[in-house]
C-alpha cells in the first residue's frame, strides 16, 4: 500500500511540473514574454532567433519595411525599420526584447 501511495504522488508530482513549464506559451525559456516589448538595451547572448523570425518578431510589434537585418557580435538582431512613419534602427536581443535608436 505504501509504495502505491509513493508511486501516485511522484506521478502527480512530475505530471505537475511538466505543464507549469510553459505556462507563457513559449517554446523557448529565454523569451520571457511571447508579446514583444521595449527595453533600455539589448541583452548581449547567444540568439537562437532566426532572420526569418527576427523579423516576423519586429513587424508583430508594429515596424513595416524591415531591411538589412544581421545578427552582430553579441548575438544581437540588427536592422532598420519604419514604424508610423519614422525611420530607426532597430534590434532584437535573445530575450525578444527590442530596442530602437
Amino acid at each position: 500500500m505504501y509504495r502505491h501511495v509513493t508511486a501516485a504522488i511522484l506521478a502527480a508530482t512530475i505530471a505537475t511540473g511538466a505543464s507549469a513549464q510553459n505556462a507563457d506559451g513559449s517554446h523557448n525559456p529565454a523569451v520571457k514574454h511571447p508579446a514583444a516589448h521595449r527595453v533600455a538595451a539589448p541583452a548581449k547572448g547567444h540568439n537562437s532567433f532566426t532572420e526569418a523570425q527576427a523579423r516576423g518578431r519586429l513587424e508583430k510589434a508594429g515596424f513595416t519595411t524591415v531591411s538589412d537585418l544581421a545578427k552582430d557580435g553579441n548575438g544581437v538582431w540588427q536592422g532598420t525599420a519604419v514604424k508610423n512613419g519614422a525611420k530607426a534602427t532597430v534590434m532584437l536581443d535573445y530575450k525578444g526584447n527590442i530596442t530602437t535608436r
